[in-house]
């Protein structure tokens, strides 16, 4: 069958098989099916759809590509985590270690931040002296001796993936629910997981802006899982204003420091979130009898210091200096020329905050990236000082910017008395976690 022909019948609404899926993978990957056909499939999905079966007729064909990772030598349930993009999400940083300490096994390839959202590898270089560039050697080696370790994806991981997502920025079909889920679980599944928590974020910082498509997508990547014979649970989380406090790699190393070290309350939104991802990891690895009991581990392993460990013994293995990961040092990986408040301009409450701005504000004083090729500053970002619901008084900090260059300074603190709305009233503010989706169904 010509691609022609596959493409009319996705734009039918006609259902593809697994031979036509991947050969469309494979003639696409190989530069045989050109750009514009390739984009005129998508926008075809965009617009009809497809099955939970084609879904995954999809991912499976774009996981095979190019090279899939096998960790079956390594011991134990093979644990991994994927956030879908948010502003101040450290919980990589603070849930792998945890698992670590409970006697689990992770092993993850992460990504590096691109635009409003930060990237868990920008995060780990902040730390001087660390490579997250391994061989797989390597990385198995840190695994068996930690228990856990994250470096960067390798080279020819899903290169369909990689010709698809630069296709799916420039035609309009980036919010094509089908092409999230496939893009992210080809990723996750070639990296060799036995079991994989999602946390799907929804809000004003994330790419799901509506609780409703939050779930759908959760959902499918679910059943995803479920068809190629994974372990997958999705949870559902709130990004209508950063989930930690800081918001810039360094920064956010230093909070996550803080959270191992017993320095952050358990009612707080980060610790929140961070402890209920790793409960879901303990019960898919079998590491725990019940959420009650898998809670207890994880702030058992926050409270006698195992966990900090566990991330200073990674980036020792990963070339770093963990010294800098104490309470004591933490201070020197975040050394500016200066810091500014961002003061309140009236009395009120924070009724609501607008994430993505204040990511892209970070981003504006150096700590992300516009474009690929960009430079960051591992030091620079900002840190909150307030949460929606909050009562200000006219002179309050808002936030704190951690400041080395003056260039997109002013824009940057536009961007945020802009994205920080104070009215008289104080308004209702949305849960941190809206639900959890496994194969059982959602609860």
């Amino acid at each position: 069958m010509r691609f022609v022909d596959t493409i009319e019948k996705k734009a039918d609404g006609g259902e593809l098989t697994g031979e036509e899926i991947q050969a469309m993978i494979t003639g696409f990957t190989a530069g045989d099916i050109p750009d514009y056909q390739m984009s005129s499939m998508m926008m075809a999905i965009l617009q009809k759809g497809m099955t939970p079966q084609e879904t995954a007729e999809l991912t499976m064909a774009m996981m095979h590509s190019g090279d899939t990772i096998d960790l079956s030598d390594l011991p134990g349930v093979k644990l991994d985590k994927h956030s879908t993009g948010g502003v101040g999400d450290t919980t990589t940083l603070v849930v792998a270690p945890l698992i670590a300490a409970c006697g689990g096994t992770v092993a993850k390839m992460s990504g590096r931040g691109l635009g409003h959202t930060g990237g868990t590898l920008d995060k780990l270089e902040s730390i001087p002296g660390t490579c997250i560039e391994q061989s797989m050697d390597s990385f198995r080696r840190i695994v068996r001796e930690n228990g856990v370790c994250v470096i960067g994806q390798t080279g020819n991981l899903v290169p369909a993936d990689k010709k698809m997502y630069a296709l799916r920025d420039v035609t309009a079909t980036v919010r094509s629910i089908p092409l999230i889920a496939s893009s992210i679980m080809s990723k996750k599944l070639a990296a060799g997981a036995d079991a994989i928590i999602l946390d799907v974020k929804t809000g004003s910082g994330a790419f799901m802006r509506t609780p409703e498509e939050a779930f759908r997508l959760a959902q499918l990547m679910v059943d995803i899982g479920t068809l190629v014979g994974r372990e997958v649970r999705a949870v559902v989380t709130d990004m209508n204003q950063p989930l930690g406090m800081a918001v810039g790699n360094a920064l956010e190393v230093r909070e996550a420091v803080q959270l191992l070290s017993g320095e952050i309350p358990e009612t707080d939104p980060l610790y929140e979130v961070c402890i209920l991802l790793g409960t879901e990891m303990l019960l898919m690895g079998g590491l725990a009898a019940d959420e009650k009991d898998a809670g207890k581990m994880l702030r058992e392993k926050i409270a006698d210091g195992s966990g900090l460990a566990k991330l200073q013994g990674m980036i020792r293995g990963l070339g770093g200096d963990a010294s800098y990961l104490t309470v004591a040092n933490m201070e020197k990986l975040v050394q500016v020329r200066r810091k500014i408040d961002v003061a309140a301009e009236q009395d009120g409450y924070v009724s609501a905050m607008q994430a993505e701005h204040i990511g892209t504000a970070a981003q504006l004083l150096g700590a992300g990236r516009a474009t690929k090729e960009d430079t960051v500053d591992p030091a620079v970002g900002l840190v909150m000082k307030v949460r929606c619901g909050d009562r200000v008084q006219k002179g309050d900090a808002l936030c704190t910017l951690y400041v080395n260059r003056e260039d997109g300074l002013a824009d940057a603190e536009n961007l945020l008395r802009e994205a920080i709305h104070i009215t008289p009233e104080k308004g209702e503010t949305e849960p941190m976690v809206y639900g959890i989706v496994t194969r059982e169904g959602r609860r």
